[in-house]
């Protein structure tokens, strides 16, 4: 029954959801009409908010370009080529792939929510050498196993909280930092990692889809498989007989000296920050990585030419997530929205409307920190407002809780949108034609149930 299910929503998601650019245009129209109704700004001053947000998320959106390609340009590499055939040797049948990608997609996800893209090209190596697959479906594993993200190092609202003379803080919102301990660490957040680890693998396993459809048969063009290695490429780009320019471009001493210079750098940030994993630091990471990996400047060229083929979306569409995101800020519908839903919360419903607050307002504002900057601040005040008579400690524990379920509802609705697809499909959908449609009506069976089990822990366990 639960296999017709997840096969029923799958059509129903391929017969009437758009393109990922159309969701973001109507998107884009139902949150400019909504701050027209619901808040005092005119329509010109709604367009004007809109033109203000377009430009917020250009750092994000080059940093996700970049996490993509340097992920990618990593895994291109012949000695991570082996790592990974050597990591899938043991995994032969569909019925292994998926439960193995979505626990290692989690794993990765935990350290840093850019990893996702390591996920992603295993699975499409994976794919390439495993024959009755699903690809949409193993898509759809790799994107849902990314929600792990919230429970890990990099997940950003606990990592805020902590962070000394936060803007918080700053507006007096915060008397104090409140420990990752609080949040991270919290018997909450590990009740979720176990519940997260223990389902998911074991309803993705049940709802594995009855038809086949893999990704050499999917794929236009047989060229799309590359044919030629990096470095026979690199040599064919060298003149017959050997030129300053063909010595430069194939030194390896000039990109190590570079690559030094960028490890004693990656050393320093962690031997004096500790375990600091943020987007800036991952992207360098990778960056020298791959400098090391493909040991001279043409073969690193190339590798990066080769994993920038696809991310014509990231570049277009996130400008425009990034006017909804304006809509919301510029004319206080955020916090409009985030009052509203605190105004009817109790001591005992205040993470339930914390965790629906987060999940609806993900929508528009797709970003977790970005989110936060917006809703937080109310939910806070609020939590206090109930939490009077209370003492400091146990009112720290109910904004950390608080904070938890916004992150988690923020993070859940990523299923019914395909805003991070967008990170996903440059990697796995090269060569193929596939859309948002085609992979998201498989997460809706897993979302109804993490909704649930989520909105539950929220309230019940322990913080």
């Amino acid at each position: 029954m639960i296999k017709a299910l997840g096969a029923k929503f799958t059509e129903i998601f391929k017969k009437y959801m758009p393109d990922a650019f159309v969701f973001a245009l109507v998107l884009t129209i139902i949150v400019g009409g909504i701050a027209v109704v619901w808040t005092e700004s005119t329509i010109m001053q709604v367009i004007q908010a809109w033109y203000k947000g377009f430009w917020m998320l250009l750092e994000f959106s080059m940093q996700m370009i970049l996490i993509l390609v340097t992920g990618y340009c990593i895994a291109l590499s012949p000695i991570v080529k082996k790592l990974i055939n050597k990591l899938t040797q043991f995994i032969y049948t569909p019925k292994q792939v998926y439960p193995f990608i979505l626990i290692v997609g989690m794993m990765l996800s935990a350290i840093s929510w850019g990893w996702i893209v390591i996920t992603a090209v295993l699975a499409r190596t994976l794919a390439m050498r495993i024959k009755g697959l699903n690809y949409p479906y193993l898509i759809a594993c790799v994107y849902f196993s990314g929600i792990f993200w919230v429970n890990g190092f990099s997940s950003s609202i606990p990592l805020l909280l902590n962070t000394e003379n936060n803007y918080l803080i700053e507006a007096g919102i915060l008397t104090t930092t409140i420990s990752t301990s609080s949040t991270l660490g919290s018997i909450l957040n590990i009740s979720v990692m176990l519940f997260s680890l223990l389902v998911a693998p074991l309803l993705f396993f049940l709802l594995i889809p009855k038809e086949e459809q893999g990704l050499e048969e999917m794929l236009l063009d047989e060229n799309q498989i590359d044919v030629t290695t990096i470095k026979e490429e690199a040599d064919g780009m060298k003149h017959s007989v050997m030129t300053v320019s063909d010595k430069l471009n194939s030194s390896i001493i000039l990109q190590y000296m570079v690559g030094l210079m960028g490890l004693a750098y990656i050393v320093f940030h962690f031997s004096t920050n500790g375990l600091d994993l943020n987007l800036n630091i991952m992207i360098f990471v990778f960056l020298i990585m791959g400098m090391f990996l493909h040991k001279t400047p043409i073969r690193y060229g190339i590798a990066m030419k080769r994993s920038s083929m696809n991310i014509s979306g990231i570049l277009f569409q996130f400008p425009f997530y990034a006017g909804i995101m304006g809509m919301m800020i510029h004319t206080g519908l955020g916090d409009e929205l985030a009052r509203w839903m605190v105004s009817v919360a109790t001591i005992d419903t205040y993470p339930l409307m914390a965790f629906f607050s987060g999940g609806v307002v993900n929508f528009a504002i797709p970003s977790a920190g970005g989110e936060f900057a917006v809703i937080g601040p109310s939910i806070i005040n609020a939590v206090k407002e109930i939490g009077v008579g209370l003492s400091e400690s146990e009112v720290n524990q109910m904004i950390a809780r608080s904070a938890l379920s916004i992150a988690y509802g923020e993070t859940l609705t990523n299923c019914l949108q395909p805003f991070y697809l967008l990170i996903i499909l440059p990697i796995m959908g090269l060569g193929i034609k596939i859309q948002a449609r085609d992979v998201m009506g498989y997460l809706i069976v897993p979302f109804l149930v993490f909704l649930v089990g989520w909105s539950v822990m929220v309230v019940f366990v322990p913080i």
